[in-house]
Parts: structure tokens; sequence; C-alpha cells
């Protein structure tokens, strides 16, 4: 019975002497703490939002269609003294290159939407990563300037997405208020869901669709009787 128990220490002794060992050796290999949160890998967010202390909003139009309306919101927002965020599709920004560089001439801010409307939540790395640049890359030739904001078609987005999004320095942009004008067709609708309960920092989505465009004066002229300024999603942030 003796003989039994001496042995069984010594194995117990044994196993946990070896464990104490191998957590020695790991530790030992671990340069810091944070190289092994850098490989555990890292919590990459969108933005909702802008600064909510501020009596700003912004206005986001994704855009794949529509050039004419385009500028004709354009007008809107210069004569009502405010500015938004034109999220451009890659391929319908290789037509309309002159629609993009009147965005811009009207003091707005354009930023990128994807080429091909691609869900993105179902792209691996290269895929999200091809998206992005593409259109960053047509832009830039287009107008001459470098996109930083990327809004994921249909706000379908992964954590690769977001991390692509990052390295290539770009916000990811989504949004607090929709008013889902691409499937409600009506100018009242359109107007209830963009000014109800609008707060600072709302970011609001629409599309270059007729009836938004009829709804728009009537929303900037809320917004302003109410003290609140249009601006870019970028000036929104700030």
């Amino acid at each position: 019975m003796k003989k039994l128990k001496e042995r069984t220490f010594y194995i117990l002794t044994s196993v946990i002497l070896a464990v104490l060992a191998a957590g020695i050796v790991a530790v030992c290999f671990i340069p810091d703490r944070e190289v092994v949160v850098i490989s555990l890998g890292k919590s990459y967010s969108p933005v909702y939002n802008g600064n909510r202390a501020e009596k700003k909003v912004a206005l986001m139009f994704n855009v794949y269609e529509g050039a004419e309306i385009v500028e004709e919101i354009c007008g809107v927002l210069r004569a009502n003294g405010a500015t938004a965020t034109f999220f451009i599709g890659g391929c319908w920004a290789e037509d309309n290159g002159e629609t993009l560089v009147k965005i811009l001439e009207n003091g707005n801010e354009i930023g990128s939407h994807g080429y091909f409307h691609k869900d993105h939540s179902k792209l691996d790395e290269n895929g999200n990563r091809e998206e992005m640049v593409s259109t960053a890359d047509l832009i830039k030739r287009l107008t001459g300037v470098e996109v930083k904001l990327f809004a994921p078609p249909s706000g379908a987005f992964s954590d690769k997405t977001l991390k692509v999004a990052e390295s290539l320095g770009y916000k990811t942009v989504l949004w607090s208020k929709d008013t889902v004008d691409w499937r409600d067709k009506n100018e009242k609708t359109v107007y209830n869901r963009a000014t109800k309960n609008i707060a600072g920092g709302d970011f609001v989505l629409m599309h270059p669709k007729e009836h938004t465009l009829a709804a728009l004066d009537g929303i900037l002229k809320y917004y302003a009787s109410i003290g609140l300024r249009a601006v870019t999603v970028s000036e929104c942030l700030k």
C-alpha cells in the first residue's frame, strides 16, 4: 500500500511539474502582452452617427442611379445652405464623372459605396479590398479626391469588411435613420422618416429618387426651423 501511494505521488508530481514547465516556456517566448492581443485579432466598429453634442445632421445618399436627380438634389441642398455626403457606386461612376464633379463643386462630400453593390458580409478580405480599392481609384481618377468613407451596400458587412476598410484608412459608415425611400415611394413617408425624432448627430439614409427629391426641401427647412444644420458625414463626425 505504501509503495502504491509513493508511486501515485510521484506520477502526480511529475505531471504538475511538466505543466508548469510548459507554461514557463510559453511565457518566455511571448515578447509582450500587446503582441498576444494583436494575434487574437482587433475589434473594428462602424459609425452609426456623428457628434451628438452638436446641432448637426448628415444626409447620406447612396448612388447607383439617377444622375439628373443627383444634380437636382445638389441644387436643393445649395439653395438651403446645406451639404450632404454621396456614397458612390463604382460601376455607376464610370459613366457619370461629370456628375461627381458637380457634387463636389457644390460643397458636398463623396464616399465609396463599393463597385458592384455586392454583399460585403459574404466577401473574403480580397473581395472586400477589390470592391473598395477599385471604387476609390476610380473616384480619384475622375475627381482627384481621396476617399475616406465607405458605406457597405445594404448595410451588410463582416469583421473582414471592417478590417480591410480600416487598413485602407476608411471609416465604415452606416446610419441612425433610414427613409427606406428605395421601397416606399411616397414623398410624405420620406419626409416623416427623415424628420421624426431627429437629433444632433443623426445620419439619415436616402437615395436619388423622385419622391425623395420632392421631400428634400421641406426636410431641410424643418431641420433649420429646429436649429439643425445639414452637413457632410465628416463634418458631423467632428
